[in-house]
């Protein structure tokens, strides 16, 4: 589908709802450390991660296209500000209330706690979060399940599915297996799978009994 994220990506770069942001990873924690040795708190999404500076939305186009042509790397983040005022009402998405998906609620999305998310690279023209939207819209998905890890970045897809005018699926976040330090399990942090457990003689009951169920 690179061709249809290409589409997409200059549609947001024509309508000025994305900006090419120049900071490396290095800049990004000076800038923050600097800025909170003067007293102020940064920022952080709902992972923790601080939030990308606005420096680079001041940016003459001039400038900007000065530092593309000569190959300057940078990524395509959304301003998310210009976003939401675009789009100009509150946003929520359909949550289905228990794993049998037979009812929903209406959950509030909330973008801006993501600040200017990455949409494209340079050289890709796309990301984790318009991937998504475009392949659930290009594959005619209508329900996701996945896991409670990504419940709040649904706010960021669902405002670009409104951006974009794309279907919008509804969603079942289930609970993610820990383990006992709280941690969630993962293959490549050496967490013990599903086929270790089997080749050790583990039963579907035992490993329903060992995740709570």
């Amino acid at each position: 589908h690179f061709a249809e994220y290409q589409a997409v990506l200059e549609r947001l770069v024509r309508e000025e709802l994305v900006y090419p942001a120049f900071m490396s990873r290095g800049e990004i924690r000076a800038f923050i450390t600097d800025s909170e040795k003067r007293g102020r708190d940064w920022p952080r999404d709902p992972d923790g991660v601080p939030l990308y500076p606005a420096a680079d939305k001041t940016l003459p186009v001039k400038e900007r296209q000065r530092r593309i042509a000569e190959n300057v790397p940078f990524a395509w983040r959304l301003d998310v500000g210009a976003a939401l005022a675009r789009v100009g009402k509150d946003l929520s998405w359909s949550e289905f209330v228990d794993e049998t998906l037979s009812a929903t609620r209406s959950v509030e999305a909330r973008p801006q706690d993501w600040g200017d998310v990455i949409v494209a690279r340079r050289d890709i023209p796309t990301s984790y979060h318009l991937a998504v939207v475009m392949d659930d819209a290009l594959q005619g998905v209508s329900h996701v399940v996945r896991g409670q890890d990504l419940f709040s970045a649904t706010g960021v897809q669902h405002l670009l599915q409104e951006l974009l005018g794309l279907p919008q699926p509804a969603y079942f976040h289930h609970r993610l297996i820990l383990g006992p330090d709280g941690r969630k399990l993962s293959k490549s942090l050496g967490d013990t799978g599903l086929a270790a457990l089997r080749n050790a003689g583990a039963s579907p009951d035992d490993v329903r009994r060992m995740v709570g169920l």
